[in-house]
């Protein structure tokens, strides 16, 4: 190692070959369990993600481990199809995806229960191919991919918290 390289623990988890990892995070207001009866359906994230146009399941099972899908995908003019597919599910917890399509990677998303609310996660390493820049197009997708899924985040918090605080049970002593 030379002198200016830190060591290799003190270097962020989320790069992989040299290409930033995209990690965002929010707090909602509800249990992990209600969180996830949304997240769970995988066609209702088209209603928070703005960059997620449309889903289209590519097998019979839309839940779980081996689901596989395309999502029409938009960040401004790029307008592309994301073949994924599921290969994490631990109900409650944790949906991870495989990024089959022009870009690669993989995402996961982690409900972690705090008191009354819910720490949500959501972590991507993404490969872009040559023509969209390769390790430097990632770069520069970075922020851009960053702030898009930080408001899908305020969105998808803002459906949820107007969901569970329009429960009649929920304020009552």
């Amino acid at each position: 190692m030379s002198a200016g390289t830190p060591p290799p623990s003190i270097l962020p988890s989320l790069y992989a070959e040299g290409v930033p990892g995209i990690a965002v995070e929010i707090v909602i207001d509800a249990p992990a369990s209600f969180v996830w009866q949304d997240v769970q359906n995988i066609s209702s994230h088209v209603d928070w993600m703005q960059d997620a146009a449309q889903i289209r399941f590519i097998t019979d099972q839309h839940q779980g481990v081996g689901t596989r899908f395309e999502c029409d995908t938009v960040v401004g003019p790029i307008k592309l199809t994301d073949v994924m597919e599921i290969t994490q599910w631990a109900d409650g917890r944790t949906m991870g995806v495989h990024h089959q399509g022009i870009v690669g990677g993989t995402g996961v998303f982690t409900l972690r229960p705090s008191g009354s609310t819910t720490v949500f996660s959501w972590v991507e390493e993404l490969e872009f191919p040559w023509y969209l820049g390769g390790p430097l197009g990632a770069i520069v997708a970075r922020p851009v991919l960053k702030a898009i899924w930080k408001g899908n985040l305020r969105r998808l918090k803002g459906h949820i918290e107007g969901k569970y605080g329009s429960r009649p049970e929920r304020g009552r002593p």
